[in-house]
């Protein structure tokens, strides 16, 4: 009778330790890739001007994983070793809560999610299990445990740069002060900066009062939809893929007031032209392409890159095939191009969706490819600036601005 027991629970306890030990990891491992082909050959000039720019990435989804972001990880793209070996000065880090089962651009419904079984497996708090607001604070908590671990450390053992959290102008301005070419000789370490965002505010679970919990748990920049329609608005990738609702419309007004980034990554078209249309303070395109180089619905149509420029604010634009049509680096630089040639330099910018179940060419540390690139395409110093962090810094800057004090 004992032996019938004991050989169940050793089955199911082999099973627990599969599934809560290694499934994370190899989930993550198969999803977000570097496919191995041929990098761009870098110039000693290209590395040079690279460790004098000042960079902004405005989307990953690395706090969606179950790994320490201050240690080097094995896999996936970005980690705080790699951001400083990229010479990242700014990071802003999504929080992904939903996303539905067979994900696509074309069409997807609201009725699934596999973030559920990725947070069990995870051993994430339980009261995330059921809660997309608390998978958000979750998030919350977590980068901000991470900073206080490097903090602690990063005088000790590790070769590692000061971090923050950035949640007003004043945090901009200090990355601001310490990179690019006019910061002050690097006889300590320079601060390094990390952002709030959210992928998606169906974690507001159609309550207002939720943007205000997540506002005071620093969170800065948010998309109204991800990969399928919500109570604010349609996606792009949705079933309906319709414009704002009202309570949409309330929060984006919400938002302006409090000194939320508004982002229309992954918003339907009409959804988009409808922000564009009331919006008052800069608008982002966090992370995607634009039609004109790759014909793919999530990027944007060239009405749509004026429509943003005209708010004054920045597109960022990806790495991975789905939003450049390639993963070659070139790609990236021929959109930024295009972006620069229908409406200036001052709109464009970088947004990875590194960890964002994507593959690319390169990870984080490798960002000197997108240097080289842009150099390839004729870029000149100054625009090369631009994009790969001053215009984005500039956004965020008056973004974070609450309308009392924006004056």
């Amino acid at each position: 009778m004992r032996k019938k027991i004991w050989i169940p629970a050793t089955l199911i306890a082999a099973a627990a330790v599969g599934f809560f030990g290694f499934l994370p990891g190899y989930v993550e491992g198969s999803m977000n890739q570097i496919d191995g082909k041929p990098l761009i050959a870098v110039s000693d000039e290209a590395k040079e001007l690279h460790q004098t720019l000042t960079i902004v990435d405005l989307h990953s989804d690395s706090l969606m994983w179950d790994r320490d972001i201050t240690e080097r990880a094995s896999r996936g793209h970005m980690d705080l070793p790699r951001l400083q070996e990229g010479n990242v000065a700014l990071q802003l880090f999504s929080s992904v809560t939903k996303t539905p089962k067979g994900q696509n651009y074309d069409g997807n419904g609201a009725d699934s999610d596999n973030i559920t079984l990725l947070t069990v497996a995870q051993l994430q708090p339980v009261k995330t299990w059921n809660s997309l607001v608390e998978r958000s604070l979750y998030h919350a908590e977590k980068l901000r445990a991470a900073v206080a671990r490097q903090r602690v450390s990063v005088y000790n053992d590790r070769n590692l740069v000061p971090w923050f959290l950035v949640d007003d102008a004043l945090g901009v301005a200090k990355i601001a002060e310490y990179h690019g070419p006019d910061a002050p000789p690097p006889d300590h370490p320079f601060p390094r900066g990390a952002m709030l965002t959210i992928e998606g505010l169906h974690n507001l679970e159609g309550k207002a009062a939720n943007l205000d919990r997540l506002y005071d748990a620093g969170f800065r920049m948010a998309g109204l939809t991800h990969f399928f329609d919500n109570e604010l608005a349609g996606s792009m990738h949705g079933l309906k893929k319709g414009g704002l609702t009202p309570f949409g419309r309330d929060i984006v007004r919400r938002m302006e007031a409090k000194g939320m980034i508004i982002d229309i990554a992954h918003l339907s078209h009409t959804g988009v032209a409808e922000v564009l249309a009331m919006a008052t303070r800069p608008v982002v395109s966090s992370h995607g392409g634009v039609q004109a180089t790759c014909k793919v619905n999530r990027n944007l149509t060239d009405d749509e890159v004026r429509g943003v420029a005209k708010t004054g604010g920045v597109i960022g634009i990806g790495y991975w095939d789905g939003a450049l049509c390639s993963t070659d680096p070139r790609a990236a630089a021929k959109a930024m191009k295009h972006v620069r040639d229908l409406v200036g330099i001052q709109f464009v910018a970088l947004g990875s969706d590194y960890d964002g179940a994507t593959t690319v060419r390169f990870d984080t540390s490798q960002l000197v490819q997108v240097t080289q690139a842009l150099m390839d395409e004729g870029f000149t110093t100054a625009e090369i600036r631009a994009v790969m962090g001053e215009n984005a810094l500039r956004v965020i800057r008056a973004g974070l601005v609450p309308r009392a004090s924006a004056q």
